[in-house]
């Protein structure tokens, strides 16, 4: 004869609608803590220098009107006829050898031209940024985004001599108040050439706390090349190709001789470590 055995069913523990059983896949209802990201720099850069001297500029303006009636009394008297013999004196220019006069960093410098500091940056896939900074310390005077990828900037940079021309239109006489006093520089949209083909156009925009970090990040270098790690600059931030990431950061920084030609020109002449072979990059600024 059978015997069978009956056992009562044990009522099942009641389900979260949040929180799932635990399986293999998933092990528990915790999810796994992200690896901390690396802090971003604080910001120290100040204002360039030209913007003191501008400001000091402008306390001096409310003094010059108690300066003109002395300036008026020294031209009058210099207006005067000199009656004591002039006597003149030998002039001495001195001459540098070894093809020009060289800074104290031992590069070739053009007379009547300013030293800055040129950085080009970006992501290999986004386009590539020019700043220009008056000092390695200094908030940039100049920010300009051009219509060419990172990659292939330096791809063409490391070729051959770079010539980049930017070129921007006169405003009609008339068309507005204050026309011709902006500064070149000031300008916002350009037309880009490099190496006399189009490569569409550059824009003057304001710097963003990623290019602020950027800047930061190089503050100590005074020229080279190199890669700044993703995970301190922002891979996936401004300027990343859509539905990718933008990886490490490329960068080059140099000191740049500026001259100013006229009130519509300006040009940037990048200066070698070796001082040798002449500037790779040179940046034309030109308002027809």
């Amino acid at each position: 004869m059978l015997h069978y055995s009956y056992s009562t069913p044990q009522p099942s523990p009641p389900m979260s609608p949040l929180i799932g059983p635990a399986t293999p896949r998933t092990p528990g209802s915790v999810p796994s803590p992200l690896p901390p990201a690396s802090p971003r720099p604080v910001i120290t850069l100040t204002a360039p220098p030209s913007s003191n001297k501008r400001r000091r500029r402008g306390a001096g303006a409310a003094r010059s009107s108690s300066l003109r009636a002395i300036r008026a009394v020294r031209a009058l008297f210099r207006s005067l006829p000199i009656l004591a013999p002039a006597c003149r004196f030998p002039v001495v220019i001195p001459r540098h050898s070894g093809g020009g006069p060289r800074g104290h960093d031992g590069h070739h410098h053009i007379g009547a031209a300013s030293r800055t500091t040129g950085t080009l940056f970006g992501h290999r896939r986004a386009r590539v940024t020019l700043a220009v900074q008056e000092t390695p310390g200094s908030v940039p005077v100049l920010l300009l985004e051009l219509a060419m990828q990172t990659g292939r900037f330096m791809q063409e940079m490391g070729a051959e001599h770079l010539r980049v021309a930017l070129e921007c239109e006169k405003k009609p006489p008339g068309a507005g108040a204050g026309i011709g006093r902006a500064r070149l520089l000031d300008e916002l949209l350009w037309t880009a050439y490099v190496n006399g083909r189009k490569i569409g156009y550059a824009v003057r925009r304001e710097p963003t706390e990623g290019d602020l970090t950027v800047l930061q990040l190089l503050r100590t270098v005074s020229a080279g090349a190199g890669v700044l790690p993703a995970d301190v600059v922002g891979g996936g931030g401004a300027g990343a190709p859509e539905g990718q990431e933008a990886g490490d950061l490329a960068y080059m920084r140099a000191h740049f001789d500026r001259v100013v030609g006229s009130r519509d020109s300006e040009s940037f002449y990048m200066l070698n470590p070796d001082g040798n072979n002449g500037p790779e990059l040179s940046i034309f600024f030109i308002r027809i």
